[in-house]
């Protein structure tokens, strides 16, 4: 048997284009795995079905499932039983379906003696999802393009992320077709590349002020609720809180860990979910 430890993400800065002739909307966003997994475990199997099971009756285990699309991605002529352990939210703008597909692949490829290079394995991924190639090169890197082009990066110097997971989730087309509706995006943005080497080396107060999400006006518009609720934790905490992805899970960072404790003690003691993370765990 093989296991794999499938991380979340979060985007620390996403700017969004137009939406372009191919149907996609161009990205520029830096993301960080952070210290909260999915297990996958793989066992190859005497036929050549491949058998999925999660542990939450709430994930789909059939085609629709990004771990089976990546093993049909490798023509595969073997068989594998793969459990799925979800720890990772649905709908939190956390990448647990694209971090589960990277897994698949990167295990795949071993199970299966493929032998297939990281660079072959990510051309396979961008087909996938936007965000599964970054998987596959983590924990702190540049994406752009669709997702599939990804440049590593130095890790932020903050060194842990305090996630707030509202009992909402949000739909990413839904999300995206608002911020086509409110008419956002700017090719200027996601050409203009920030001195990542020296937002890497801010402290997370500093980091977070320079941070963007694009997506939060229409996510925000789409559910008030959530926008009402980074307010609340802003003015709970003092200090600034984003949003990862397409919503719904906020965040925010520190540079100490009594000073991220005290925060997740703060927010679970006014009744928001919160727990600490580490950020970009190598």
């Amino acid at each position: 048997m093989m296991r794999f430890l499938s991380p979340a993400k979060i985007n620390l800065h996403l700017r969004v284009g137009p939406l372009a002739p191919d149907g996609f909307h161009p990205l520029l966003t830096w993301m960080c795995t952070i210290g909260l997994y999915d297990t996958i475990e793989m066992t190859a199997s005497e036929t050549p079905e491949i058998h999925l099971t999660c542990d939450r009756p709430d994930v789909p285990v059939d085609e629709s499932n990004l771990i089976l699309r990546a093993a049909r991605a490798l023509n595969p002529t073997r068989g594998a039983d793969i459990s799925l352990q979800k720890k990772i939210p649905l709908g939190g703008g956390l990448g647990g379906g694209s971090s589960n597909a990277a897994s698949a692949l990167i295990g795949f490829n071993q199970l299966w003696n493929l032998n297939l290079s990281t660079e072959e394995l990510t051309k396979i991924a961008s087909h996938l999802g936007s965000d599964v190639p970054f998987f596959l090169h983590g924990p702190s890197s540049i994406c752009t393009g669709r997702g599939q082009h990804v440049t590593p990066i130095p890790r932020p110097t903050a060194k842990q992320a305090v996630l707030f997971f509202p009992n909402l989730s949000m739909s990413t087309p839904a999300v995206y077709q608002k911020f086509d509706e409110m008419k956002l995006g700017s090719d200027a943005a996601i050409h203009h590349q920030p001195n990542w080497q020296a937002w890497s080396k801010l402290g997370a107060i500093d980091l977070l002020e320079v941070l963007i999400n694009d997506l939060e006006p229409p996510a925000f518009s789409l559910c008030p609720e959530l926008a009402d609720l980074r307010t609340r934790i802003e003015q709970k905490i003092g200090q600034p809180v984003r949003m990862s992805g397409s919503g719904s899970t906020l965040f925010t960072l520190t540079d100490h860990r009594h000073d991220a404790e005290r925060i997740a003690t703060e927010t679970n003691l006014a009744s928001i979910p919160t727990d600490v993370f580490e950020l970009a765990p190598t």
